[in-house]
């Protein structure tokens, strides 16, 4: 699997709560970094994937807004918002 990745600092990736493999491809300078993830189990036709990632991000990355619980409509959790990708991330 590769994600899009823009000066980010990854600490664990987990799949299903198993530690799995990864690794940076080439970097291109607009385009980002690829982040090339290996399941650690073989991944079967309508099975589910939760990935996790441990990261941080930089004032560098681009495209990332952060709310505070605040700003949010739970007024609970933060929140991070990538323009970049359609997936939403929630904490």
């Amino acid at each position: 699997q590769v994600l899009d990745t823009k000066d980010l600092q990854v600490f664990k990736v987990t799949v299903n709560g198993q530690d799995a493999r990864y690794a940076f491809g080439e970097k291109h300078s607009f385009k980002g970094t690829p982040l090339e993830i290996t399941l650690p189990f073989e991944l079967r036709r309508g099975q589910e994937a939760i990935v996790e990632i441990s990261f941080a991000s930089s004032p560098k990355s681009s495209a990332l807004q952060w709310f505070t619980p605040e700003q949010t409509s739970g007024k609970k959790h933060p929140f991070l918002f990538s323009q970049c990708q359609v997936e939403w991330i929630h904490f």
